[in-house]
């Protein structure tokens, strides 16, 4: 029951909509000046450019800039090899199912590389959930643009959420001293703890990968990728019930996000009031992300949903179907893996306690 009322309890505000408004601008500006100039095929990579803003956001303007600077270089390198990950397919005359493949080995590696590399800059949020998003659908899309116009959106998208990062050193009432943050000194502890996340964040991507491929194969459903990102939610966390708690409520906000984009779905939106659409939900993700994760997901799933349907045109009732169903996937399996060396433990103990009384 505790369990309970912590999934459905909200915390305390802390001017969350500082950092939910600069993310909503880092979205809208990029992706309405692509509305404009009629290159929605260059969106995805704007979208996780803009990710560079989610970053430090309750940190004075000089740490700020340089853990986003951090993440944004990241982030760059993962689009670029999402992108030539896309083309590897073809130049190795790969078929369908032998490329899907191929893709959910290179993402688990991301997955695990990413997560080590997250918290060896010690930036938050941790994890590697974005990264695993950003590779796998910039990878998935079939018709690639130039690899250059994708990379120069992508370079003046992290740009700008760097100038709206600091932004507000404009008014001397929010302006904050820069100073540069302090030389990262990381103990063994420390060392061993980044390897032992990148190797569950390995474990956990590559099983839900594997299994939604293999389930999608042959029931007929596919983004195989939003199974590997939903795996991935439960392992952030200090305890195993708020990291099975994060599944769970994963699941639910998923649900509850489906029927907020079905809504919006039937409206029927131009380009222009689906960015607008997704510059909103932005703006509710990162105002309720650390205060209540179900109602941000209510958020989160419509704009990953409708991002994907901007540069990628598809049947929207599919992409509900295969929403749920990985979802619900991913978030079983990252579940497994929190509860796993737990049980391993405990089969352990009780193997010894048996052994001990068997030789009394």
């Amino acid at each position: 029951m505790k369990m309970l009322a912590e999934m459905f309890s909200i915390g305390p505000g802390n001017k969350d909509h500082h950092p939910a408004l600069r993310c909503a601008v880092g979205v809208f500006v990029p992706l309405i000046t692509l509305v404009l100039l009629g290159r929605l095929d260059l969106a995805i990579f704007a979208s996780f450019g803009a990710f560079t803003g989610i970053y430090g956001r309750g940190e004075p303007h000089a740490v700020r800039f340089v853990l986003q600077l951090r993440a944004g270089l990241l982030m760059l390198l993962v689009m670029l090899l999402a992108a030539l990950a896309a083309r590897m397919g073809p130049a190795w005359g790969l078929d369908a199912a032998a490329h899907t493949w191929l893709l959910v080995l290179a993402t688990t590696l991301v997955a695990g590389a990413c997560s080590v590399a997250i918290s060896w800059l010690r930036l938050r949020p941790a994890g590697s959930l974005f990264h695993i998003f950003a590779f796998a659908a910039i990878a998935s899309i079939p018709n690639q643009p130039p690899l250059w116009q994708g990379m120069l959106v992508a370079v003046l998208t992290t740009a700008f959420a760097l100038l709206v990062g600091f932004s507000s050193r404009i008014l001397r009432s929010h302006r904050t001293p820069w100073t540069r943050p302090p030389r990262i000194r990381r103990t063994p502890a420390e060392k061993r703890a980044a390897w032992l996340e990148g190797l569950g964040y390995l474990v956990a991507a590559g099983l839900a990968g594997g299994l939604a491929t293999w389930a999608g194969e042959r029931l007929g459903f596919g983004h195989n990728y939003w199974a590997m990102v939903a795996a991935v939610v439960p392992l952030v966390g200090h305890t195993t019930r708020h990291r099975v708690r994060r599944g769970i409520q994963r699941i639910i906000g998923t649900v509850l996000g489906l029927l907020v984009l079905a809504a919006v779905l039937l409206v029927g939106l131009q380009p222009w009031q689906t960015v607008l659409v997704m510059a909103l939900c932005q703006f509710g993700a990162e105002m309720f992300i650390i205060r209540q994760y179900l109602l941000a997901q209510v958020f989160v799933t419509p704009l990953a949903l409708v991002s994907t349907l901007l540069v990628v045109p598809a049947s929207p009732s599919i992409l509900l179907r295969d929403r749920i169903i990985e979802t619900v996937i991913g978030a079983a399996v990252g579940i497994a893996v929190v509860l796993a060396p737990g049980a391993w433990r405990r089969i352990r103990q009780r193997r010894r306690i048996t052994e001990r009384t068997t030789a009394a």
